[in-house]
């Protein structure tokens, strides 16, 4: 999808961070938006910044079927077409997996694999009725290639989600969709996923634990030394025009996965590459 210009993106969890940035770019290539997340005041701040054309907002908890139902009814409504679908909202609690709780998995696996998983099935079957080009960028996370300690529940939404997105890629290129599929794959970002705990519904609510502290600890340092949103931004959309499937931030990350398929290979449990 060569051709930006004059055509509708969406993007979800837009309020902050790399959503963020995908607004402001996407909206530089002048495409008309439809911004969502859950932090009305980010949102809003977000689309004053992408203010360059058409630009439409809805606080939607990415988690609940029926307000991404209703985003994607509202979108296709009121701006006629979806071209480029970013299914970006996420969240992060760490610590051990033996000490998370049934409310951190259903936190994590609600906005980070349903997430996903309601956007596809709100918005593409609409993008294939449409039967014009388009792209759907999942953000997944490195850490839905290497599993690390004190990532837990994370990890296990976001492996989920990078299988979601493989699925799709797949599933649309034997049907013969003009549809193509990115899985962004981000390591360190300065974001602010480091303070996800700010969204996090009242009823999912738990204290926190000493190895919950820990990673805390861990994440707030990657992200303090994490590459620049708009750096990503950019690599999306060249990824988008180059029909890219995997999309990861930092280059040496290739060489981690290599690593890590040579030790699986051998039956080993692979080595962590270097969270930067």
């Amino acid at each position: 999808m060569r051709e930006l210009s004059g055509k509708v993106a969406v993007v979800t969890g837009a309020a902050s961070g790399i959503g963020r940035a995908l607004a402001v770019r996407l909206a530089e290539e002048g495409m008309s938006l439809m911004l969502a997340d859950v932090d009305p005041g980010g949102l809003a701040e977000t689309a004053a910044l992408a203010g360059h054309g058409r630009v439409l907002t809805q606080i939607t908890d990415v988690s609940d079927d029926a307000a991404v139902q209703h985003l994607a009814a509202r979108t296709f409504g009121e701006l006629g077409a979806v071209h480029v679908l970013c299914n970006n909202a996420g969240v992060f609690q760490g610590g051990h997996i033996w000490n998370r709780a049934t409310e951190d998995f259903a936190w994590l696996l609600g906005v980070n694999l349903w997430g996903v998983l309601h956007g596809i099935q709100a918005f593409v079957p609409r993008m294939i009725e449409q039967d014009t080009e388009g792209h759907i960028v999942n953000t997944v996370s490195v850490a839905g290639l290497f599993a690390a300690p004190y990532t837990a529940g994370y990890a296990v939404s976001k492996y989920a989600a990078f299988a979601a997105s493989q699925t799709l890629a797949q599933d649309l290129a034997l049907t013969g969709s003009k549809l193509k599929v990115t899985a962004l794959c981000p390591g360190a970002v300065r974001t602010q996923i480091n303070t996800s705990e700010r969204v996090r519904p009242a009823d999912l609510l738990i204290g926190r634990t000493r190895d919950d502290y820990a990673a805390q600890g861990l994440i707030d340092a990657i992200m303090e030394r994490g590459i620049d949103p708009a750096d990503v931004a950019g690599q999306v959309v060249e990824a988008i025009r180059e029909e890219r499937f995997l999309l990861l931030t930092h280059p040496e990350y290739a060489k981690g996965l290599r690593d890590q398929l040579e030790a699986l290979l051998e039956g080993a449990l692979p080595p962590l590459p270097s969270y930067e």
